[in-house]
């Protein structure tokens, strides 16, 4: 009778021994995140419908990074969802399942379309904050759904949309954005408090720049820190070597805003412990796009993880 050690060591040489075609290949699949920019049907307020070149230079970005999962900012209302996710189907990109929330801001809302099931959602629709005696609310809430890749594998997706730079009457923009970074955190440590290494993807338009108080919050310290991607362009740079400054140099911004004439890094990718381990670095970056403008004053991002074969 063979011995446990022995019956391993010949399952492992058998293992090896077998062509490349019947070994389990890993899966990859791939999260993005998108601000596409007003993407509604009809004008509202100071927001203007989205022409339909810009809708269709939209879905050329998505087509174009394939995400098997996509959380959406400035998406309108449910018919505009399901309308583009309709047009990627016709167009080869099949994501059937979807979740949408409506926050305080009625106009423009968080959606995810995924490739995989949906099995949880936990919308945050009701976060609020107490700024210079007033009670407010987190204009566009918070998603939280879980996705099951496959059957042994799922992870959670956290997505939002901070307060914009624009001046607001009411409170001082600055300090309304934090107290929504703060209030995101809150969601955040609620799922690390049950396994701060399982597996999570914070997304979304944070408005705000890496090194900013808001940022901060939001990425955490010690055990529960959250780790930063840091997309950046495929442009044919090569990668850094021993000078490590070639690393900083990469090119990062997803934002224009026009108001300042500024490019910058405003939108991210930010993984749990648990998440990290399974990233993968070169199927990571900023799509990059001729007449990227006419989709959205964002550029989108993807990052790719790689897990054991079901």
């Amino acid at each position: 009778m063979f011995s446990a050690f022995t019956l391993r060591r010949f399952c492992l040489v058998f293992l090896l021994c077998l062509p490349p075609a019947a070994r389990a290949e890993p899966q990859i699949f791939r999260v993005a995140t998108f601000n596409v920019e007003n993407y509604i049907e009809s004008p509202t307020g100071s927001r203007h419908a989205k022409s339909p070149a810009a809708q269709a230079k939209v879905r050329d970005c998505i087509l174009a990074m394939k995400p098997d999962v996509l959380a959406l900012q400035e998406m309108g209302a449910t018919n505009s969802l399901l309308d583009l996710q309709s047009n990627l189907k016709s167009s080869g990109l099949d994501l059937p399942f979807w979740d949408e929330i409506t926050g305080y801001d009625t106009n423009i809302h968080l959606a995810v379309l995924s490739r995989f099931p949906i099995v949880a959602r936990r919308p945050h629709t009701n976060e609020n904050f107490l700024l210079d005696g007033r009670r407010l609310a987190v204009s566009r809430g918070f998603t939280e759904v879980d996705i099951q890749v496959n059957p042994r594998y799922m992870f959670t997706l956290i997505a939002a949309h901070l307060k914009s730079r624009l001046p607001s009457a009411i409170a001082d923009e600055d300090d309304w954005r934090y107290q929504e970074a703060a209030a995101l955190r809150r969601v955040i440590d609620a799922r690390c408090a049950q396994d701060p290494a399982q597996n999570f993807a914070v997304v979304g338009d944070f408005n705000d720049a890496p090194d900013s108080k808001p940022l901060r919050t939001i990425l955490g310290h010690g055990a529960t820190r959250l780790f930063d991607t840091r997309p950046a362009e495929r442009n044919g740079d090569s990668p850094a070597g021993t000078d490590g400054n070639r690393e900083s140099r990469r090119i990062t911004w997803t934002d224009y805003y026009a108001k300042d004439d500024v490019y910058s890094r405003i939108d991210y990718i930010l993984l749990g412990r648990g998440l990290q381990s399974h990233w993968l670095k070169d199927e990571t970056y900023i799509l990059t796009t001729p007449n990227w403008g006419l989709a959205s004053d964002h550029r989108p991002l993807v990052a790719g993880f790689s897990i054991p074969a079901p």
